[in-house]
């Protein structure tokens, strides 16, 4: 009986599919023809002409994915923990992360982001991107830039922009590892989960989680869920401006979040120390809140209830 994995579509997705199933094999001792990749075509890759903040979110990338498990025509879904909603339906449970790539962005186009010409226009669909470019270059104009990777280096290219900004977990997982100039974490925070590939079951099948579970990668499950309980404590969507990273040091967990303003006209940025596992990121959430400004409280802070 064959272990059936869901996953988008594109060059990237399939990758990290067979990443999934690599680690499979591995755990269980299982052929590679065990596994079988089914790729779903999602709302996210049939639109790109639009931002997905303006077309319904991250779930753009995942109602596909979440109906085939749920209907049950595959037992597990891959997806890059990046693109996941913070709240997940109740039936459906996280159960393994791979181990974390490189978190950080990369830059194509120029050396630094102070090399970029004055008034340089750079090619985004990222909120959180566009506002840290606007916070340390105001003279930049940010365009919107969606599409896979190759769609997006073609742009670039082609002349349409003067620079775009790529996560460097995909660029080296599509062997594009010499394309750009990684930004350090301290000049650029990553978004929330960055790096990170992550499959889901359905919550009542133990029978899947079990065998997921078993490649499950310890330190980035605890790094991305305290970045997740962030975001969840921020009661933000995808609107909305966060980059956060979290590290582990033995059972020490240490995350950093910033939060800004859409223009980048103001920030406020923190850290948190404490037990892996405890409830850092919903703490952390607390404080930022607690000291941001008005323009950017207005985009974070949950609702006010009726």
């Amino acid at each position: 009986m064959q272990f059936r994995l869901g996953t988008r579509g594109s060059a990237l997705a399939l990758v990290q599919a067979r990443m999934t199933r690599d680690a499979l094999c591995a755990a269980h001792g299982w052929s590679p023809d065990r596994v079988e990749i089914v790729p779903i075509r999602t709302t996210g890759d049939r639109v790109q002409d639009r931002a997905l903040a303006d077309i319904g979110g991250k779930a753009l990338w995942t109602k596909e994915l979440d109906r085939a498990l749920l209907d049950g025509a595959v037992d597990a879904c891959v997806h890059s923990m990046k693109d996941v909603e913070t709240i997940r339906p109740a039936a459906i449970a996280i159960a393994a992360m791979l181990p974390r790539a490189d978190v950080r962005d990369r830059l194509i186009g120029a050396a630094a982001i102070g090399d970029l010409r004055h008034g340089a226009v750079v090619g985004s669909s990222s909120p959180r991107r566009r506002a840290q470019l606007l916070r340390m270059r105001p003279d930049l104009r940010i365009v919107l830039f969606r599409g896979n990777v190759g769609t997006r280096l073609a742009k670039l290219a082609a002349g349409e922009v003067d620079a775009t900004l790529l996560a460097a977990a995909g660029l080296d997982r599509l062997d594009h590892g010499d394309i750009g100039h990684a930004l350090p974490t301290d000049v650029m925070l990553p978004a929330p989960a960055q790096g990170a590939v992550g499959i889901e079951v359905r919550a009542a099948d133990v029978g899947a989680q079990a065998l997921v579970a078993a490649i499950d990668h310890r330190e980035t499950s605890l790094c991305v869920l305290a970045e997740r309980a962030l975001l969840a404590g921020l009661g933000g969507d995808c609107h909305t401006p966060v980059a956060a990273m979290a590290s582990l040091a033995g059972e020490t967990l240490r995350l950093r979040a910033e939060l800004l303003a859409e223009d980048g006209s103001a920030h406020v940025e923190g850290s948190i120390e404490g037990i892996a596992g405890d409830d850092c990121g919903r703490e952390l959430a607390a404080d930022l809140l607690g000291r941001a400004p008005p323009a950017i409280r207005r985009l974070f802070a949950p609702p006010p209830q009726p």
